[in-house]
């Protein structure tokens, strides 16, 4: 019909698959008058003249794109003119046929043609599944990573729905957590935790449900197993639980396919549910219609179980880890509170102290971090130092309670039953010379003494009483303690002179040398042997904390807190460190406990210091050579201080 019979030629090899019966099923079409196809499914087979290849490739273009998708292939009648077969054969040609070809030949050719294009389907099918099979792998170790590495709750529990509606391409998901101690979980309830949706924005509230089946949810928590649903609003009949649809008639979302299961425990306690909703064909549309929905929802597939029994088993270890770690944290929080309360309860004169030197230590310590300048430009604390540096400074003070009471609340130079003992001898005295007096007074009557006499001891009497009162007066003056070395000790020199004459008429001093000593104390209200006594609090602190198993994020609270009573010129104690030995964190724990010592109003023995003579006072331990200057100028000018009206009292204390 046309030159050399090329269509009739084709024309004869469709007639002949016409009439096999082993072609039965196949579909031929000319799609151009030049070529013939053969399909058979969703793949095909495209037959053409030689020449076709070789003067009209743009006919077979279509076939080639289709060829690449692995859809379809090529077959030439005759030979092209190119030599290179090969090259022919690699370009997406599968044979050469015969233009004379009879059915039994075209049967061979073409169900080869088709075998071919089932085996690189099947190939690049098993291609894919393992590419999807190492993604989704590489996505569950990734998965693992974040869990295991996550401890806080709040965070971990988005985590744990961000990846599971990730790998299984959930719209929406929810996640429940169990609540209670009862061994028996169906007397236990859940608490609706978080939730997310893809599709729509809301804020979510928590709410507590029973753990029951009559509820999807507490069915799965009650019996610990996984529950896949095609469509909540159509449920198998006799299905103990309901779907509760007022979230959906509420924000015009429409829930379809569900699945949920339960994340468990390694011991195999229930600990909460993982709930996913609508499973999406192309997981980055959003669903907002309900044409959406039916458009783009499917239910969850067993691949989408496979992994999220997988993932839910992952999320139940590190649902476990992080209640264990909470409860470790409240176990740890629990022991410093207690640790702070005891020692305040040894010395409530000092109560809030503690924390005071926390909040100020830890503020100073944010300001250090933030100086781009000077010589702490480098210094910088991460959360875990922060939080290291304020137990540390916390417990500074533990070793208290390795401290006598009576030294460690001595508000007063002398101790209460002294001054009771001094004040019983002046009113001795007083009363001793009222005495002797009265007694020459009767004598003196009874030998007719004029009245002048007479009159004179009166006097004597009122002189001496007027004496001692003022030498009492001097005592309690001198009793009280000072901030600064100082203070008149002649009033004191000459009460150590002052005697007494007891009813036997043997002479006693009015002060023994001990309540002397302690009544010439120039600064404070401690004697030496106190003091030192005192200062050991520094060396039970360090023993005791030395004793804990801090780990490595907290190692060094022993030392910190051990090390706050240290001065840069090696005046202080307990080690007489200088400089460099002494650790940053403990420098400014120095200056916090200075501050808070010198301003607290609830000292009994001292009046609180006003900011600016603490100020004061800090600038003359920097003279000394005793504080970092750099640390008190950034206290300074960063007015620390003012954190404490800002601190709403104890924080949560955390491992982290």
């Amino acid at each position: 019909m046309s030159e050399e019979g090329r269509p009739s030629g084709l024309s004869r090899i469709a007639d002949l698959i016409a009439v096999d019966g082993r072609f039965a099923g196949d579909v031929v079409s000319r799609p151009h008058q030049r070529l013939l196809q053969v399909r058979r499914g969703e793949r095909f087979v495209t037959l053409a003249p030689a020449d076709v290849w070789d003067e009209e490739p743009a006919l077979l273009r279509p076939t080639l794109e289709k060829v690449v998708e692995g859809a379809a292939t090529i077959l030439l009648l005759g030979r092209p003119k190119d030599p290179d077969l090969g090259a022919v054969l690699a370009r997406g040609v599968f044979s050469l046929v015969a233009r004379e070809a009879d059915a039994d030949a075209l049967f061979v050719v073409l169900h080869g043609a088709f075998e071919h294009l089932e085996t690189k389907a099947r190939a690049e099918s098993r291609g894919k599944w393992l590419q999807r099979y190492r993604y989704e792998l590489g996505e569950l170790i990734e998965i693992a990573r974040a869990l295991t590495t996550e401890r806080d709750l709040d965070r971990l529990l988005p985590l744990i729905l961000e990846k599971a509606r990730f790998v299984t391409g959930a719209d929406a998901g929810s996640i429940y957590v169990v609540e209670g101690e009862d061994p028996d979980a169906a007397r236990r309830n859940l608490r609706f935790k978080t939730s997310q949706n893809d599709s729509i924005a809301y804020e979510s509230r928590e709410f507590t449900l029973p753990i029951s089946n009559r509820s999807m949810a507490g069915s799965v928590a009650l019996n610990k197993e996984l529950l896949a649903i095609p469509d909540v609003y159509d449920l198998p009949a006799g299905t103990p639980y309901a779907f509760d649809r007022s979230f959906d008639q509420r924000m015009g979302y429409r829930t379809k396919s569900m699945l949920v299961a339960p994340m468990v425990s390694a011991q195999g306690e229930i600990l909460g549910v993982l709930q996913l909703i609508n499973k999406k064909t192309e997981p980055r549309l959003k669903l907002a219609t309900p044409e959406d929905v039916e458009a783009q929802v499917v239910p969850f597939d067993e691949r989408s179980e496979e992994l999220l029994r997988t993932l839910a088993a992952q999320a139940g270890i590190a649902l476990e880890n992080a209640f264990l770690y909470a409860e470790i944290n409240r176990i740890f929080a629990g022991f410093v509170t207690a640790s702070v309360e005891a020692i305040e309860q040894r010395d409530p004169t000092t109560s809030g102290h503690s924390r005071r030197v926390a909040t100020l230590t830890v503020a100073l310590a944010r300001v250090v971090g933030d100086v781009g300048q000077g010589p702490y430009r480098d210094a910088a604390f991460s959360t875990s130092e922060l939080r290291e540096i304020e137990i540390a400074s916390l417990l500074h003070d533990f070793g208290k309670i390795g401290v006598r009471e009576q030294v460690l609340v001595k508000a007063k130079k002398l101790f209460d039953w002294q001054l009771a003992a001094i004040r019983h001898r002046v009113e001795f005295a007083s009363k001793a010379h009222e005495a002797d007096c009265l007694a020459r007074k009767v004598r003196a009557i009874e030998r007719g003494a004029p009245k002048q006499e007479l009159q004179a001891l009166d006097e004597e009497i009122e002189r001496r009483r007027i004496e001692l009162d003022g030498m009492w007066r001097a005592v309690l003056s001198a009793n009280e303690p000072t901030v600064l070395k100082g203070g008149d000790f002649t009033i004191v020199e000459a009460l150590s002179r002052e005697t007494y004459c007891d009813s036997e008429g043997h002479h006693h001093p009015l002060l023994t040398g001990e309540e002397v000593s302690s009544l010439s104390i120039a600064r404070g209200s401690l004697t030496a042997p106190e003091i030192d006594e005192i200062r050991s609090h520094v060396v039970h602190t360090r023993s005791f904390l030395s004793q804990i198993p801090w780990g490595r994020a907290f190692r060094r609270i022993p030392e910190i807190a051990g090390s706050h009573h240290e001065k840069l010129n090696g005046s202080g104690y307990p080690h007489r460190l200088k400089g460099e030995e002494i650790p940053l964190q403990s420098k400014m724990m120095s200056i916090a406990d200075i501050f808070d010592a010198l301003t607290a109003s609830d000292r009994p023995y001292k009046r609180a210091v006003p900011v600016e003579r603490a100020l004061d006072i800090l600038g003359y331990e920097v003279k000394d050579g005793a504080l970092d200057a750099e640390l008190v100028r950034l206290f300074t000018e960063a007015q620390v201080w003012t954190r404490l009206h800002t601190d709403t009292g104890p924080r949560s204390i955390s491992l982290t």
